[in-house]
């Protein structure tokens, strides 16, 4: 029974880390805050396009360091007996944390693009969003804005 234990936390942890909501980047996402309320709108000329990672989140999220320490402290905990067995317990809790806080990181991370626009006005603007679409040099586009919150949609 003890040894099913460390996988099936170790599938949980991993089904967990497949629940972070990365579409909140996508042009075609909208909060909450911004439905019904009047936005900007701007035109413009794609300049450049250039592929980016986003990361998600504030990068301290406690789920994988959580998740990582009972799954290492438990691995831990099957080795050795006595002392050696509290030892490795608590070093497999320290290594469980480092390596689920590097997992978080990555699932939270989201392919981008960079978007340079030249707007109808002449400036210059950089708008990094989900790559959810393919977007080309030379592609008219709007911008829609909402305070510090801008969105790139073809026009």
């Amino acid at each position: 029974m003890k040894r099913l234990i460390a996988p099936a936390l170790v599938m949980s942890l991993l089904a967990l880390a497949g629940c972070t909501n990365n579409s909140t980047y996508s042009g075609d996402v909208y909060r909450g805050d911004q439905a019904g309320t009047a936005q900007s709108v701007s035109y413009g000329t794609i300049q450049s396009v250039r592929p980016v990672q986003i990361q998600g989140g504030n990068g301290e999220s406690v789920l994988g360091s959580l998740g990582g320490a009972v799954i290492g402290g438990l691995l831990g905990n099957q080795v050795g007996g006595g002392s050696g067995r509290t030892i490795a317990t608590a070093a497999g809790a320290l290594g469980g944390t480092v390596a689920g806080s590097k997992i978080q990181q990555a699932t939270d991370r989201v392919d981008g693009y960079e978007l340079e626009i030249r707007q109808d006005s002449g400036q210059n603007v950089v708008v990094v969003q989900k790559a959810d679409r393919n977007w080309q040099v030379g592609q008219r586009v709007k911008l829609v804005a909402s305070g510090s919150s801008v969105s790139v949609a073809p026009y």
